[in-house]
Protein backbone atom coordinates (compact mmCIF):
# COMPACT_ATOMS: atom_id res chain seq x y z
CA UNK A 1 0.00 0.00 0.00
CA UNK A 2 1.06 3.44 -0.74
CA UNK A 3 -0.57 6.85 0.25
CA UNK A 4 0.68 10.26 -0.90
CA UNK A 5 -0.22 13.72 0.56
CA UNK A 6 1.02 16.37 -1.86
CA UNK A 7 0.67 19.11 0.15
CA UNK A 8 4.18 21.03 0.31
CA UNK A 9 7.45 20.29 2.57
CA UNK A 10 7.54 22.36 6.01
CA UNK A 11 9.30 22.09 9.06
CA UNK A 12 6.12 21.49 10.54
CA UNK A 13 5.37 18.46 8.32
CA UNK A 14 9.07 16.82 8.68
CA UNK A 15 8.41 17.47 12.91
CA UNK A 16 4.98 15.67 12.30
CA UNK A 17 6.62 12.68 10.74
CA UNK A 18 9.46 12.69 13.30
CA UNK A 19 6.52 12.03 15.71
CA UNK A 20 4.08 9.95 13.84
CA UNK A 21 3.94 6.06 14.82
CA UNK A 22 3.61 4.48 11.53
CA UNK A 23 1.96 0.90 12.00
CA UNK A 24 4.27 -1.92 12.65
CA UNK A 25 6.35 -2.85 8.61
CA UNK A 26 5.70 0.48 7.17
CA UNK A 27 7.80 3.38 6.55
CA UNK A 28 7.65 6.74 5.34
CA UNK A 29 9.70 9.56 2.76
CA UNK A 30 9.58 12.75 1.38
CA UNK A 31 10.19 12.73 -2.52
CA UNK A 32 9.62 15.91 -3.94
CA UNK A 33 7.03 17.68 -1.73
CA UNK A 34 4.71 14.23 -1.05
CA UNK A 35 4.78 12.27 1.80
CA UNK A 36 4.77 8.48 0.76
CA UNK A 37 4.29 5.32 3.06
CA UNK A 38 5.25 2.15 1.92
CA UNK A 39 4.42 -1.44 3.47
CA UNK A 40 7.96 -2.86 4.72
CA UNK A 41 9.85 -5.25 2.36
CA UNK A 42 9.84 -8.95 1.60
CA UNK A 43 12.65 -11.02 2.44
CA UNK A 44 14.00 -11.23 -0.89
CA UNK A 45 14.40 -7.97 -0.41
CA UNK A 46 16.29 -7.66 2.66
CA UNK A 47 18.67 -10.78 2.19
CA UNK A 48 19.65 -8.82 -1.11
CA UNK A 49 20.29 -5.85 1.27
CA UNK A 50 21.74 -7.75 3.55
CA UNK A 51 24.23 -9.75 0.48
CA UNK A 52 25.02 -6.32 -0.68
CA UNK A 53 26.01 -5.19 3.10
CA UNK A 54 28.06 -7.51 4.09
CA UNK A 55 30.64 -7.43 0.45
CA UNK A 56 31.27 -3.67 1.04
CA UNK A 57 34.70 -3.79 3.73
CA UNK A 58 33.46 -1.81 6.69
CA UNK A 59 36.94 -0.84 7.23
CA UNK A 60 37.07 1.87 4.96
CA UNK A 61 32.97 2.26 4.46
CA UNK A 62 30.12 2.83 6.56
CA UNK A 63 27.12 0.69 5.35
CA UNK A 64 23.82 2.13 6.77
CA UNK A 65 19.90 0.83 6.75
CA UNK A 66 17.12 3.01 7.14
CA UNK A 67 19.19 6.42 6.74
CA UNK A 68 17.15 9.55 5.57
CA UNK A 69 19.08 11.69 2.70
CA UNK A 70 18.91 15.37 2.36
CA UNK A 71 18.20 15.82 -1.25
CA UNK A 72 20.04 19.96 -1.67
CA UNK A 73 17.34 21.91 -3.74
CA UNK A 74 14.87 19.24 -3.24
CA UNK A 75 12.08 18.69 -0.88
CA UNK A 76 12.83 15.67 -0.71
CA UNK A 77 14.28 13.01 2.17
CA UNK A 78 14.31 9.83 1.00
CA UNK A 79 15.30 6.65 2.98
CA UNK A 80 17.54 4.27 0.47
CA UNK A 81 17.73 0.31 1.12
CA UNK A 82 21.30 1.32 1.81
CA UNK A 83 23.69 4.03 2.32
CA UNK A 84 27.41 3.50 1.49
CA UNK A 85 29.68 6.19 2.78
CA UNK A 86 33.55 6.85 3.76
CA UNK A 87 34.03 6.70 7.59
CA UNK A 88 34.25 10.16 9.06
CA UNK A 89 32.19 12.03 6.05
CA UNK A 90 29.02 12.64 8.02
CA UNK A 91 30.38 12.20 12.02
CA UNK A 92 28.03 13.21 15.05
CA UNK A 93 24.29 12.63 15.44
CA UNK A 94 21.71 13.76 12.98
CA UNK A 95 18.84 12.17 11.33
CA UNK A 96 20.09 13.38 7.50
CA UNK A 97 23.53 12.85 5.77
CA UNK A 98 23.51 15.26 2.79
CA UNK A 99 23.59 13.37 0.04
CA UNK A 100 26.64 14.89 -1.86
CA UNK A 101 28.81 13.04 0.98
CA UNK A 102 27.64 9.71 0.31
CA UNK A 103 29.42 7.69 -2.23
CA UNK A 104 26.73 5.27 -2.78
CA UNK A 105 22.76 4.58 -2.82
CA UNK A 106 21.00 1.75 -2.87
CA UNK A 107 17.19 0.51 -4.01
CA UNK A 108 16.06 -3.02 -4.32
CA UNK A 109 12.82 -3.35 -6.52
CA UNK A 110 9.86 -3.88 -4.94
CA UNK A 111 6.41 -4.45 -7.42
CA UNK A 112 5.46 -1.02 -5.64
CA UNK A 113 8.51 0.82 -5.77
CA UNK A 114 9.07 -0.35 -9.36
CA UNK A 115 8.66 3.40 -10.73
CA UNK A 116 9.45 5.09 -8.22
CA UNK A 117 13.14 3.55 -7.92
CA UNK A 118 13.45 4.16 -11.69
CA UNK A 119 12.10 6.56 -12.38
CA UNK A 120 11.58 9.37 -9.30
CA UNK A 121 14.16 8.74 -6.99
CA UNK A 122 16.80 8.60 -10.10
CA UNK A 123 16.24 11.70 -10.64
CA UNK A 124 16.10 12.75 -6.80
CA UNK A 125 19.54 11.57 -6.72
CA UNK A 126 21.03 12.65 -9.52
CA UNK A 127 20.04 16.19 -8.45
CA UNK A 128 21.23 15.60 -5.03
CA UNK A 129 24.68 15.29 -7.07
CA UNK A 130 24.96 11.41 -5.47
CA UNK A 131 27.83 10.31 -7.25
CA UNK A 132 26.59 6.54 -7.75
CA UNK A 133 22.86 5.13 -7.79
CA UNK A 134 22.75 1.27 -7.66
CA UNK A 135 19.30 -0.14 -8.60
CA UNK A 136 18.71 -4.14 -7.49
CA UNK A 137 15.70 -5.59 -9.91
CA UNK A 138 14.59 -8.84 -8.34
CA UNK A 139 12.23 -9.15 -11.26
CA UNK A 140 14.17 -8.34 -13.94
CA UNK A 141 16.96 -10.22 -12.09
CA UNK A 142 19.62 -7.36 -12.81
CA UNK A 143 21.84 -4.36 -11.60
CA UNK A 144 21.60 -1.02 -12.55
CA UNK A 145 24.47 0.98 -11.68
CA UNK A 146 24.09 5.18 -12.47
CA UNK A 147 26.71 7.26 -11.90
CA UNK A 148 27.82 10.25 -13.31
CA UNK A 149 24.91 13.12 -11.84
CA UNK A 150 23.90 16.02 -13.95
CA UNK A 151 20.94 18.22 -14.00
CA UNK A 152 18.69 19.25 -11.21
CA UNK A 153 14.93 18.78 -10.94
CA UNK A 154 13.02 16.35 -12.28
CA UNK A 155 15.20 16.39 -15.49
CA UNK A 156 18.35 15.51 -14.01
CA UNK A 157 19.40 12.00 -14.52
CA UNK A 158 22.59 10.24 -14.92
CA UNK A 159 25.35 10.09 -17.75
CA UNK A 160 26.39 6.76 -17.30
CA UNK A 161 24.27 3.43 -16.97
CA UNK A 162 25.39 -0.07 -16.38
CA UNK A 163 23.52 -3.13 -16.43
CA UNK A 164 24.72 -6.63 -15.07
CA UNK A 165 22.54 -9.84 -15.10
CA UNK A 166 21.97 -11.58 -11.51
CA UNK A 167 24.93 -14.55 -11.68
CA UNK A 168 27.52 -12.24 -12.96
CA UNK A 169 29.94 -10.05 -11.32
CA UNK A 170 28.40 -6.58 -10.63
CA UNK A 171 31.35 -3.79 -10.78
CA UNK A 172 30.98 -0.72 -8.03
CA UNK A 173 34.31 1.02 -8.86
CA UNK A 174 33.26 3.67 -6.36
CA UNK A 175 34.12 1.43 -3.80
CA UNK A 176 36.86 -0.53 -5.22
CA UNK A 177 34.33 -3.74 -5.00
CA UNK A 178 32.95 -6.35 -7.32
CA UNK A 179 29.65 -7.08 -6.33
CA UNK A 180 28.62 -11.15 -6.02
CA UNK A 181 24.98 -11.57 -7.25
CA UNK A 182 25.02 -15.20 -7.53
CA UNK A 183 22.63 -15.34 -4.80
CA UNK A 184 20.61 -12.58 -5.33
CA UNK A 185 16.80 -13.63 -4.74
CA UNK A 186 14.11 -13.17 -7.28
CA UNK A 187 10.34 -12.53 -7.95
CA UNK A 188 8.11 -12.78 -10.44
CA UNK A 189 8.21 -10.47 -13.13
CA UNK A 190 6.38 -6.89 -12.81
CA UNK A 191 5.70 -4.87 -15.95
CA UNK A 192 6.86 -1.11 -15.42
CA UNK A 193 4.46 1.70 -16.13
CA UNK A 194 7.20 4.29 -16.74
CA UNK A 195 11.26 5.07 -16.90
CA UNK A 196 13.25 7.77 -17.94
Amino acid sequence: MTAVDDRPITDDLVAFLEKFELPEGYKTEILRGEVVMMAGPDRVHNRIVQSVQDQIPRDRWERLQTQDIAIPGEASEPQPDLVVLEHGVADGPGRLIPAPAVTLLVEVVSKTSIDRDYGEKRSIYAAGRAPAYLIIDPMAQHCVLLTEPYGSGESADYRSERTTKFGEPAPLDVLGVELDTTDFGTLPPVKRHRRP
